[in-house]
């Protein structure tokens, strides 16, 4: 299977995602084929709607204290949904799908999130910190929601004014030899 992250404005960015409904070979591919992607862009999550799949399906990967990230810390989640929130708290988040871009966002502190496993098994997770909030972003991707929705009007202005000076920027440094 071979994905790509697909990067804002990108109009699938806004989709809404498929509830999974079979638990096969071919979902069981595209979990495997998202990790390494995830891995070699730097990201401790990816949502399967940033390489052009809509199913409600994401993967996260925290780096433990030595800021290494391990398989076997990874977390296959699918069909999410938060079951308890509490507290709030800020965190300076950037997107995969959003590169070179980070801002302060709202999150709950702590959430409890059931899901199913890549094998249909339904689990239960009680998070917070950084996974909590790594979660929210991730299934933010689910419906349709971009980290930069979550901003100001005026900032959401600022943000769209810097995002185009960079694409243009980019674009223009493809042509230099």
């Amino acid at each position: 299977m071979n994905l790509e992250i697909i990067e804002y404005p990108n109009k699938m960015l806004k989709e809404k995602s498929e509830k999974v409904e079979k638990f096969d070979a071919r979902l069981h591919e595209l979990l495997d084929a998202m990790y390494p992607i995830m891995m070699a862009s730097n990201g401790i999550g990816l949502a399967a709607i940033q390489v052009a799949q809509a199913k409600q399906v994401l993967l996260i990967n925290i780096p433990d204290e030595e800021d290494k990230q391990s398989h076997e810390n990874l977390l296959e989640i699918i069909n999410p949904v938060i079951t308890k929130t509490s507290g709030q708290t800020s965190y300076q988040e950037g997107c995969l799908s959003v590169p070179s871009f980070y801002e302060d966002i709202d999150r709950f502190e702590q959430i409890s999130v059931n899901f199913q496993d890549r094998d249909g098994n339904t689990k239960s997770i009680d998070a917070n910190g950084l996974l909590a909030i790594a979660l929210q972003h991730e299934m933010d991707h689910l419906n349709g929601i971009l980290f930069i929705d979550k901003l100001s009007y005026s900032r959401r202005k600022k943000f769209e004014k810097e995002y185009k000076k960079m694409l243009k920027e980019k674009k223009n440094n493809k042509h230099i030899m």
